[in-house]
């Protein structure tokens, strides 16, 4: 795979990966530093020859600075990934359910949850379809990531808030 390739890959995976942090939080959760475990594996991969991407099915794990505001508006640390907007978020009482659509880089919709089962543990769960840009070409995708997030204390450290997405 050239170099481009590869660079927008892992960019894209990155993305795919923070999406993933839509796990950590609900009303009942606390705001400050998380730590999310999430694993992502491929329906449909857009390797050449239906290849798994690297890194697929392997643990990722990543903190999370969860600002009340972010629960107060979504119930959620919500997904990151550039192009991609929430529809139809439902808070519930331990958690969220929304849909994402995405443009650009990725292309195509996905529905992602979380839940809380009790203030400093949550789980959730993305699944996507849609198609990935891989240089001049076009490869269809679907991933699944599913995610265990644990609280690790009110003060974030070094580790700064996301931006909220826009949402309709």
């Amino acid at each position: 795979m050239s170099n481009v390739l590869t660079t927008r890959f892992w960019i894209t995976l990155g993305g795919c990966y923070l999406a993933t942090a839509v796990v950590v939080c609900a009303q009942t959760r606390k705001a400050g530093l998380w730590e999310t475990t999430s694993t992502q594996t491929w329906q449909q991969s857009p390797m050449p020859g239906g290849a798994a991407p690297p890194g697929s099915g392997a643990p990722n794990t990543t903190k999370f600075c969860l600002t009340q505001q972010m629960i107060d508006r979504y119930n959620a640390i919500v997904p990151q990934i550039r192009g991609c907007q929430l529809t139809n978020v439902v808070r519930k009482a331990n958690g969220m359910t929304a849909d994402m659509t995405c443009t650009g880089t990725m292309n195509g919709k996905g529905n992602l949850e979380s839940f809380a089962s009790d203030s400093e543990h949550a789980k959730g769960k993305i699944h996507f379809i849609g198609s990935m840009k891989m240089g001049p070409n076009t490869a269809a995708v679907e991933w699944t990531a599913e995610s265990s997030s644990v609280f690790k204390g009110a003060d974030c450290g070094d580790v700064k808030p996301a931006p909220m997405p826009d949402s309709k």
